[in-house]
């Protein structure tokens, strides 16, 4: 062993992490979680372009519809709660691979649901496994990659969202004719096997080994990495991490859920909880009734899926400006300015569907919408995870997201009943709304975490 991963070892694990160079072994992690956060994207995703076909086939209200849309969100709620508390008791790895078994056999069923009742419980079923996904790839990205670099991965982590959300389109458009929806989730459940396996070279965390005393697995967990860091770097030699001889503070952990509620966290977690609802009900509110609402507007099914995969593509450039401006502005002012963003545009392409507008404006207004919300998703998976310490930091990002899946659960629902009721123009109203309360909530309670270290922000 190199005489600096000696020095190291009298280092604490964050300091040894912190001073690593970004190179493709870390990248080579992010992507092994990046690729699961794809396929539950496109899992989620494919019901804004099949949602219309189902409807049809089961004879549903607009009501029933969005119960059914609604359903997958009502397993998140669990899932992300339950997962991120279990990640700070047991593990961020062994959770991580429970939730491909809950998302493979839950999609895999969704295709052979013989009526919409079943097609509800294998969908809640899928929701508990993608819920459990996400407070665990946010802790595992936000404890693996350096302060320098973190919001800005965190950021591209959350961007896999909209490229799997407009796979999920071209998919539709290529298949739903061929296979019909039942194919489509019978596909879909194929990847979750690929994505079990390849996780299982993803390493636990070493600051959570450390935290909970496991101090040798911690250790041997970061020799590793920075063995593979210097490899892929050329073997060029790692700085010298900076000593420490602070003691950890260990706090029993069956009171994790409580010390979100005490001291500084208890604003951080009011404002990370009302931020998550409203921002997902406007968001799922909209975005699941996407193909439903154009197909309702007059449009034929292929072109709803075509004009909503155009529309989506938006994404891709919001989720990467996003990312930019994080490291550049910060967490705060980036959230606000696409929560913003999203209200503003969301009510404009209500006004548009609504007036039957050419194709053009539809589609400009659409871009718009899609750019912003994208966008604000980067900002809340990227300053989420920041706000809590190691010990509960996936019980807090647990549940500010199960919190949120309540949002999207309320959201697709809540259109539609209000539809028949308030038309196209009511409902984008109802989002646009919902996304200045959210902004309105990060104005007043936000803090900013750009350019310190997670155990800086937790101090």
């Amino acid at each position: 062993m190199t005489t600096n991963l000696m020095a190291a070892g009298h280092a604490n694990v964050a300091a040894r992490l912190e001073r690593l160079p970004m190179t493709s072994y870390q990248r080579w992690l992010f992507s092994i979680i990046a690729t699961a956060w794809f396929f539950d994207s496109m899992d989620l995703g494919i019901m804004t372009f099949v949602l219309g076909s189902i409807k049809t086939e089961f004879g549903l209200s607009s009501a029933q519809a969005g119960l059914l849309a609604s359903s997958s969100f009502l397993g998140m709620f669990f899932g992300a709660a339950i997962a991120g508390m279990l990640a700070d008791k047991f593990g961020r790895k062994p959770v991580f691979q429970w939730s491909m078994v809950f998302w493979g056999v839950g999609s895999l069923l969704c295709g052979f649901a013989q009526n919409v009742e079943q097609l509800m419980i294998f969908r809640v079923l899928l929701g508990f496994g993608m819920g459990m996904e996400f407070p665990i790839g946010l802790s595992m990205v936000s404890e693996i990659v350096p302060t320098k670099s973190r919001g800005r991965y965190v950021a591209i982590l959350e961007g896999f969202w909209p490229l799997g959300f407009i796979a999920a389109g071209i998919v539709a458009w290529l298949t739903l004719p061929l296979i019909g929806w039942r194919g489509i989730f019978i596909a879909l459940s194929v990847p979750a096997v690929f994505v079990f396996i390849v996780r299982r070279y993803v390493p636990e965390s070493p600051r959570w080994l450390e935290d909970i005393g496991r101090t040798e697995e911690a250790d041997r967990v970061t020799s590793k990495m920075e063995h593979h860091v210097m490899k892929a770097s050329g073997g060029k030699p790692l700085a010298e991490p900076a000593t420490s001889h602070d003691t950890i503070n260990r706090k029993d952990r069956r009171a994790l859920f409580a010390e979100l509620w005490q001291g500084p966290y208890a604003k951080r977690t009011a404002m990370l909880w009302a931020l998550w609802f409203f921002a997902l009900l406007g968001y799922y509110g909209l975005t699941t009734w996407l193909g439903a609402l154009l197909q309702q507007a007059g449009y034929e099914v292929t072109k709803s899926v075509t004009y909503t995969i155009y529309i989506s593509l938006a994404g891709i450039p919001g989720f990467i400006f996003s990312a930019w401006l994080l490291e550049v502005w910060g967490r705060k002012g980036t959230c606000v300015l696409m929560l913003i963003g999203s209200a503003v545009s969301a009510y404009v392409y209500g006004q548009v569907a609504t007036a039957q507008a050419p194709v053009e404006q539809l589609i400009g207004a659409g871009l718009c919408m899609q750019f912003f919300m994208f966008g604000m998703w980067s900002v809340l998976y990227a300053y989420t995870p920041e706000l809590y310490p190691t010990r509960s930091r996936a019980t807090g990002a647990g549940f500010a997201s199960s919190v949120g899946r309540f949002g999207s659960l309320l959201g697709p629902f809540a259109v539609g009943l209000i539809l028949p009721v308030t038309g196209h123009t009511g409902v984008f109203t109802l989002g646009a709304l919902s996304f200045a309360a959210a902004a309105l909530i990060v104005i007043v309670m936000g803090v900013e975490t750009k350019g310190k270290s997670l155990e800086e922000v937790s101090a």
